[in-house]
């Protein structure tokens, strides 16, 4: 683990024991990794409307001697996070004037990258065994994430996983979860904004000993402190609305992924759905005969 990757676990595994005002501090950290090292301790202290003595406290209370060590170490491991950056190469490296679909498609580029470095592989291995081990994988979000979380269940049940989405309809997403079984898994989309239904849900399912995963944009995203792992997905937009393009490569990846891993199920899944298909189109045409 490289130390970016362990100066967010600390965070992380700090963050429900730190008092409000170290959690203002906490999501500013989180959040502006890249402009900590340009930082003083006055600098932050203005930032989170935090006293100077609180962000020392803070650091210590995730196991720095102080802030400049933990500066220090984020400015580390941001030099070998900038080494392999440029995954895919953008277009062009200067905004282009009047050509938005090339400055669109640069963000998204933008977004893929950033993704393949912030998920975690041990927690995407993690991911798809967990499916693969699971009775029935639930997929929940509201709003566009619902509409996510639906093609990520359409996606797996593709390659043999029992696979269900929670509804918003007349039943709330606690209601649902009560019916799930310890072996059963739940993946939840979260998305600024984001859903209280949806966080609360996951709680929920933690609290009843169903494993959570998370899909959200942020590390400190509220759905992140109530999931066993958590992949993190850069969906900036030049719109309100978040972009799909790293998602939707996060989403194929798992699929393939899960494919790849169990063929046995796969192909067998594949070959019963051509059944069906040769059925189906037998059917249809004896009837317009």
């Amino acid at each position: 683990m490289d130390r970016y990757k362990k100066v967010k676990e600390k965070i992380n595994l700090s963050y429900n024991a730190l008092p409000k005002n170290h959690k203002v501090i906490a999501d500013y950290v989180i959040n502006n990794f890249d402009k900590i090292p340009f930082l003083n301790v006055q600098d932050l202290s203005k930032s989170t409307d935090a006293s100077v003595a609180s962000i020392v406290r803070f650091a210590q209370r995730i196991g720095f001697k102080g802030f400049s060590e933990l500066r220090d170490a984020i400015a580390n491991s941001l030099q070998k996070e900038l080494q392999n950056k440029e995954i895919f190469p953008l277009f062009e490296k200067h905004k282009i004037k009047d050509d938005l679909l090339t400055e669109v498609a640069n963000l998204d580029i933008k977004n893929i990258n950033d993704t393949l470095n912030l998920i975690e592989r041990k927690k995407f291995d993690y991911t798809i065994d967990r499916i693969l081990n699971a009775d029935v994988v639930y997929t929940a979000g509201l709003g566009i994430s619902y509409l996510l979380s639906e093609i990520l269940a359409y996606q797996i049940t593709q390659v043999g996983i029992n696979s269900s989405v929670l509804k918003h309809s007349h039943t709330l997403f606690h209601e649902q979860i009560l019916f799930m079984d310890p072996k059963d898994l739940l993946i939840v989309f979260s998305f600024p904004p984001y859903s209280k239904e949806t966080v609360e849900a996951a709680q929920f399912a933690n609290e009843r000993k169903i494993d959570v995963i998370s899909i959200t944009n942020e590390a400190a995203s509220p759905v992140t402190f109530c999931s066993k792992a958590s992949l993190i997905v850069n969906s900036d937009n030049m719109l309100f609305t978040n972009s799909f393009a790293a998602i939707s490569v996060l989403i194929n990846a798992i699929a393939t992924a899960c494919a790849i891993k169990d063929k046995a199920r796969a192909k067998k899944i594949l070959k019963e759905s051509e059944e069906i298909m040769i059925s189906q189109n037998q059917l249809i045409y004896k009837s317009t005969k």
